[in-house]
């Protein structure tokens, strides 16, 4: 009589037809994001492409069948997958292999991935306007002053942040829009977060930005916007709280030491290429902060 197979053997055997093919584009084409993330998979949950490889690996050591797992918990384990590995495999086959304007068959392509992805309506252009590129090189900005009398002895609401980024410094001067606020006793936690997420975009780049500085200028300040590391996955809703960075640096935009460090863009260059696209909420229900894709993978 043949044993009775588990009902773990019968969900790998699924998964193993369904994704065998990704896995071998995935390692074919991106090799940088396999080493990436398998350096992680211990840090990361069943998701990770650690994981993905792992569970369609032959050398697998087989479960046991006298050791049953509740299916219910089976399933909560095994359906899912971390959608960050699809993501940055479809990213990848968008994106050029230098970091370059994107064409506009390109920028529709990333605006519904980013899209469906992580449930927000991004566009590259709204309203009738647009940034220089919405695929650039991302530098390290320092922390911005808030409201008349900020300092670094006053910037934080706690130790632990006061530990990862008083080193970062504060600007000399204000952000391109002033102020957050009038006062400290004015602050309000909007105030907080759009300095704590905030980039700084080459705005004076746009198309007819001078001939309609005044269009322009209150159609960015605390513009929100997606900004997605394509290489890990990871991403925020930030506004745009500076302008910059000065073309001659090579960046095309800025981040503060917040973004930087969640978008793992701290390796000691601090830059890197990101995507950054509007994103079209005007009743302002999109929280800022980190993002994660809601998109998930059924392999059912």
């Amino acid at each position: 009589m043949q044993p009775k197979k588990s009902h773990y053997h019968h969900l790998k055997k699924k998964w193993v037809e369904k994704h065998a093919k990704l896995q071998e584009n995935v390692l074919k084409k991106h090799p940088e994001v396999v080493e990436h993330l398998t350096d992680r998979t211990k840090q990361l949950a069943i998701g990770s492409l650690g994981s993905l490889m792992l569970l369609t690996s032959p050398a697998l050591p087989a479960i046991p069948d006298n050791k049953p797992v509740p299916q219910e918990e089976n399933q909560e384990k095994n359906l899912k997958v971390s959608n960050k590995v699809f993501l940055i495999h479809d990213l990848n086959n968008v994106l050029p292999n230098k970091v370059r304007p994107l064409n506009s068959d390109e920028e529709k392509i990333i605006e519904q991935t980013l899209t469906r992805y992580y449930n927000v309506p991004v566009r590259a252009e709204l309203e009738g306007k647009r940034l220089n590129t919405v695929y650039g090189i991302i530098g390290a900005e320092q922390h911005l002053m808030r409201y008349p009398g900020d300092t670094m002895a006053t910037h934080f609401d706690n130790a632990e942040d006061s530990t990862k980024y008083y080193s970062s410094g504060m600007a000399p001067g204000r952000g391109a829009w002033g102020y957050f606020a009038n006062s400290q006793a004015d602050m309000t936690q909007k105030d907080v977060d759009r300095e704590k997420y905030y980039i700084a975009v080459q705005t004076f780049l746009s198309k007819d930005f001078n001939s309609r500085f005044g269009e322009y200028r209150d159609f960015y300040k605390y513009r929100k916007m997606l900004v997605v590391n394509p290489e890990n996955g990871n991403a925020m809703v930030v506004v745009i709280g500076d302008a910059g960075p000065a073309q001659w640096t090579g960046k095309h935009l800025g981040g503060s030491p917040e973004v930087m460090k969640h978008l793992e863009r701290v390796d000691g260059s601090r830059r890197g290429p990101v995507l950054y696209f509007f994103i079209d909420d005007p009743e302002d229900k999109i929280p800022l902060g980190p993002i994660s894709p809601k998109w998930e993978v059924d392999i059912t």
